[in-house]
């Protein structure tokens, strides 16, 4: 039981926490426009030009917070909300996918690795509920030993994934202030909308890590 606690029940309260956070934030200085009233579009826009990035398409999507940066088509997906708003968490989100962008054309490191890691992720989450249903209802050892390999894969990728969500919002909150997009006040906002959005792959990574843990623990006590 104090192991379950350890590794897995804190790291969810965790990850609420950070949840709670980041939507919190976001709500908050998404209220704040710019003093430039620039869209978060056309920062992303800017911060790519000023890299030599001219073949990235920047398109509107549905949702919240579902801003993405796609390698494969090169395209850099905004919500509504950041692809056409002026405020400075839209600023902040639209200049980190735009900071992804980047990293893309300079073959970072650690999102190569990320990328090389996508498959054998999506064929671990996609086995994922299986093994935990056989694993703690069925108790099948089996599953277990699957779940600590599935689970290891899962941190080895939320690790890799720190390094390349952190060094976009460096970039970002550089930029957006060397361009004079935002000013050094306005960068509060941004900073605090992308640091909040980075507890949550803290947090990802550190449930990973924790259910890992866990089982491994459980495949030890049957050996």
């Amino acid at each position: 039981m104090t192991l379950y606690v350890i590794f897995i029940l804190l790291p969810i309260v965790l990850g609420i926490w950070a949840q709670i956070q980041v939507h919190s934030k976001y709500a908050r200085w998404s209220k704040v426009a710019s003093k430039g009233h620039i869209t978060g579009a056309e920062a992303a826009s800017a911060v790519m030009e000023q890299a030599g990035i001219q073949n990235v398409s920047i398109v509107s999507i549905e949702g919240e917070l579902t801003d993405h940066y796609d390698p494969v088509r090169r395209q850099l997906a905004l919500s509504k909300a950041n692809y056409y708003g002026t405020s400075l968490a839209a600023l902040g989100v639209a200049a980190h996918e735009a900071g992804h962008a980047i990293q893309h054309k300079q073959a970072y490191a650690p999102l190569r690795w990320r990328s090389a890691l996508i498959p054998v992720t999506n064929v671990a989450c996609q086995l994922l509920p299986w093994v935990i249903f056989g694993g703690l209802f069925l108790n099948f050892f089996g599953m277990v030993k699957l779940a600590v390999w599935i689970y290891l894969i899962l941190a080895i990728f939320q690790l890799v994934t720190l390094p390349v969500e952190f060094d976009a919002s460096a970039r970002a909150k550089k930029i957006l202030v060397d361009l004079s997009i935002v000013d050094h006040q306005e960068a509060r906002g941004v900073c605090e909308t992308l640091d909040a959005a980075a507890l949550t792959y803290v947090a990802a990574f550190i449930a990973s890590l924790g259910h890992f843990l866990y089982y491994l623990g459980l495949a030890r006590n049957n050996d």
